[in-house]
């Protein structure tokens, strides 16, 4: 089922999200979900919180439904290391049109469970590396604006609202 993608400002893209618990079909149905909305927005990565709902889970898929197999779930995601650093452009589905260069770590590796409750490790990099920094940013109630300086947030911020104010948002 595709569920509407949660647009800044609603309040829950800024809120910390609440740890999974229980490993059931209720929460493998909800990944389906989220892939299938995150493809239908034409997305690489999304968290939960962009549906709606504060939990951390978090999807991603480089290849674009090209390839199944790189299809990631990370359930309760924590980075365990960084390296490096990168600034590349980012956007993110709850900012639709807001693109911006963010510093972020250039290699990570992630701690995470999968739909069944499993710990395991996943390194990344480059583009890799910052889906895994963007999303599990979204279930820090981070958005990637709020790692940009005071005064280019201050212009996004900006647009968003005449966005708003001319029905565009």
């Amino acid at each position: 089922m595709i569920r509407e993608i949660v647009k800044y400002p609603d309040p829950i893209l800024q809120r910390p999200t609440e740890p999974v618990t229980e490993f059931n079909e209720e929460l493998r149905a909800l990944v389906d979900d989220m892939f299938e909305s995150m493809y239908a927005a034409h997305g690489i990565g999304l968290a939960a919180p962009q549906i709606g709902i504060s939990k951390r889970i978090t999807v991603i898929d480089l290849s674009f439904q090209k390839n199944p197999e790189e299809k990631i779930v990370l359930i309760n995601p924590e980075i365990i290391h960084k390296q490096g650093k990168q600034s590349e452009e980012e956007g993110c589905l709850s900012l639709p049109e807001i693109r911006e260069k963010v510093s972020r770590a250039e290699k990570v590796r992630v701690r995470a469970q999968d739909v069944k409750g499993e710990w395991f490790e996943l390194d990344g990099d480059e583009l890799l590396a910052r889906a895994f920094q963007h999303e599990i940013d979204h279930l820090d109630g981070i958005l990637f604006i709020f790692r940009v300086s005071a005064l280019k947030r201050d212009l996004l911020l900006r647009k968003i609202r005449k966005m708003q104010k001319n029905g565009e948002w």
